[in-house]
């Protein structure tokens, strides 16, 4: 079956950097836009990033653009987030998730998700 599963969350201090993993089974990895969404806690579920099926196009939040870089390997069937520059801000559980559609930026358009890894910026 269709499996998404994050890893390399942690507890790390404010200026720190942490790359978080999605890695994939069950279904053509490259034929699917992966993006990465958050959820901090009492807050819905926001968009981060995204990347294109061959990884030539990336996208991302206003929030984490020029500190968070994603990418993916399509022969190893992972993407990942590269996150810089953390701030407090920015602890949240990170969730990756695969869509065909390209309104990448939407939750309702993703079909597979992850179960999250949780991120936690101290100051």
């Amino acid at each position: 079956q269709v499996q998404l599963v994050e890893s390399g969350g942690g507890l790390v201090q404010a200026g720190d950097s942490l790359r978080l993993s999605c890695a994939a089974s069950g279904y053509t990895f490259s034929n699917y836009i992966i993006g990465w969404f958050r959820q901090a806690p009492g807050k819905e579920r926001e968009f981060v990033a995204a990347i294109t099926r061959g990884g030539g196009s990336t996208y991302y939040a206003d929030s984490v653009k020029g500190r968070f870089t994603i990418s993916r390997d399509n022969a190893k069937n992972t993407a990942y987030l590269q996150m810089n520059s953390l701030k407090p801000e920015d602890s949240a559980d990170y969730y990756c998730a695969a869509t065909r559609s390209g309104s990448y930026r939407y939750r309702a358009a993703y079909d597979y998700w992850g179960q999250g890894t949780q991120v936690t910026v101290s100051s």
